[in-house]
């Protein structure tokens, strides 16, 4: 053999090579790792989305829709108004505690089983055979009503934190619902660009905002400490208080867990994308787990920094811009433009946290449409060639979001109670989850194999968290205020009641013909 035919035959083996490494990438990330591949077929699943998240990427992710710092001052209103600064902090740290069990109660199901279902699927595999059906089918319901929900919520909360901010720029401006609906409008659609448009772009985009979400952490937190004036220790941690009128101190801090539920609420969100994640039973947990850890840490040191530096309580409550916290960012800046600057961040993030609550919405409804759950399953289940993310889901979580905030302009509080059920619909499917995996733990039942396991120590942990996820179930139902007049009542319990009674109509009606359960096409494949 020539030196020519010699250099065109390491020419040929270096592209064959190339090649094959090129189609061995494509394979992985179109299928995922071996065990990606053996958990979808032991679920009985084809694996459709794309697997370009990894960890990096899903703790970003986690971390920017559940922003405990940045939602816990955008919700401090709540324990100030229930509880004072002694129970706001208190009761972060109590919610912290009982969110954690929780947390690591499903980090253990989602590594058993990753499924963008989550929930639903879980209560499929886990709940008593004769049961498994219809609660898998109820739970399924909730988290669609949950997320579903949470677009037009954390909208909202964008929004009208934007228009907070004109007002402490333009005395003039007079806040009208109609423009708040439009800018949650405007935020849904900037939401949904990124995940139809950008969606390739998704994981990039979480590790960016990661690190937005960190430093502006920072560039509060040492602000405030530097230039705002601070209360007495004894003042912040001792200062219970009963704004609200219940008569009753405890019973006010209660009410005002509200607030620190919500910033630690979503921490399924990530199982949601577990189809879009490689090697998702070994990493999603360890995801999870890491969020809360982290979220539940900057959020305290966030708080105690605005109980510290709050000042007079009722000036802060009752501050034009209709958040306490931009108020309290102006009163240490002494200047407009540093108070918008800071502030600023906490309205962008609430914009990305949108931008997650859209992708996983549309996934959690994508899952459940493939196993005939909804009206319309084989439309919203279809996953575009070419797009390789499901969106017919997508758009109709748009469409959903748009109808929603169309009730703000009618009533706020209408639309509110609307928006807040989903924290309520995600702790029901939380209890019945986590209570499905508990009674085999109680009966020694045997568990499916996973990569993160609670050992002996989970049946102790699921009860715990079952305990605490009942006691924050039935106070996210309560008003802010005893007594309430109708524009000041929480409706939660009646919008709730609707929605689960329209499910169960369905269900008799059609859903027990059509649907069987994630856990029937498993036993198929064994």
């Amino acid at each position: 053999m020539d030196e020519q035919q010699k250099t065109e035959t390491f020419v040929h083996q270096r592209d064959s090579a190339s090649a094959e490494s090129q189609n061995d990438l494509e394979v992985s990330e179109k299928k995922g790792t071996p065990d990606d591949r053996k958990d979808m077929h032991r679920m009985g699943k084809t694996q459709e989305l794309r697997r370009n998240f990894r960890f990096v990427s899903i703790f970003g992710y986690s971390m920017i829709l559940m922003a405990t710092w940045e939602t816990g001052l955008t919700t401090l209103i709540i324990p100030l108004t229930n509880g004072g600064t002694g129970g706001a902090i208190v009761l972060f740290l109590a919610t912290a505690i009982g969110m954690g069990f929780v947390i690591v109660s499903m980090a253990e199901m989602a590594s058993m089983a990753p499924t963008s279902g989550g929930q639903y699927h879980w209560v499929s595999e886990f709940a008593p055979r004769k049961h498994q059906k219809f609660l898998s089918y109820v739970v399924g319901w909730l988290c669609v009503l949950g997320w579903q929900t949470g677009i037009a919520s954390i909208g909202y909360l964008a929004g009208t934190q934007i228009q907070g901010l004109i007002v402490l720029n333009n005395d003039s401006y007079v806040p009208e619902r109609w423009h708040g609906t439009l800018l949650v409008i405007a935020v849904a659609t900037f939401s949904i660009v990124f995940n139809t448009l950008l969606a390739r772009k998704l994981p990039m985009i979480e590790g960016t905002v990661l690190v937005l979400h960190i430093f502006g952490f920072f560039a509060i937190f040492i602000t405030m400490w530097v230039l705002a004036p601070r209360s007495s220790a004894k003042e912040v941690f001792g200062g219970f208080q009963d704004n609200a009128g219940w008569g009753n101190v405890g019973l006010s801090c209660l009410v005002g867990q509200l607030a620190p539920i919500f910033s630690l609420l979503g921490s399924d969100a990530a199982t949601h994308m577990s189809e879009e994640l490689r090697d998702a039973a070994y990493t999603l947990p360890r995801a999870m787990i890491w969020t809360a850890i982290t979220n539940s840490v900057l959020g305290f040191l966030m708080l105690v920094t605005f109980c510290f530096c709050l000042g007079d309580v009722q000036s802060a409550i009752e501050s034009p811009t209709g958040y306490p916290h931009i108020q309290i960012m102006y009163n240490a800046t002494g200047n407009r433009a540093g108070a918008t600057a800071l502030a600023s961040l906490t309205t962008i993030m609430a914009v990305f946290g949108c931008v997650n609550n859209v992708a996983t919405s549309s996934r959690q409804l994508f899952a459940f449409a493939r196993d005939n759950g909804i009206p319309f399953g084989a439309f919203l289940s279809r996953v575009q060639p070419g797009w390789d993310i499901p969106l017919n889901s997508v758009l109709v979580s748009f469409a959903i979001a748009i109808l929603l905030s169309l009730i703000n302009i009618g009533s706020t509080v209408a639309f509110n109670s609307i928006a807040s059920l989903g924290t309520c619909a995600l702790l029901s499917s939380y209890i019945i989850s986590i209570s499905c995996i508990f009674l085999k733990r109680w009966r020694a039942e045997p568990l499916l194999p996973s990569r993160f396991s609670l050992g002996a120590a989970g049946i102790w942990i699921n009860g715990a968290a079952i305990v605490y996820l009942a006691l924050a179930f039935v106070f996210a139902f309560f008003p802010t205020f005893p007594h309430p007049t109708p524009d000041l009542m929480n409706w939660n319990i009646l919008i709730y009641g609707v929605v689960v009674v329209f499910s169960l109509v369905y269900f008799a009606v059609k859903g027990r013909r059509v649907y069987v359960g994630p856990v029937e096409y498993t036993r198929r494949m064994e």
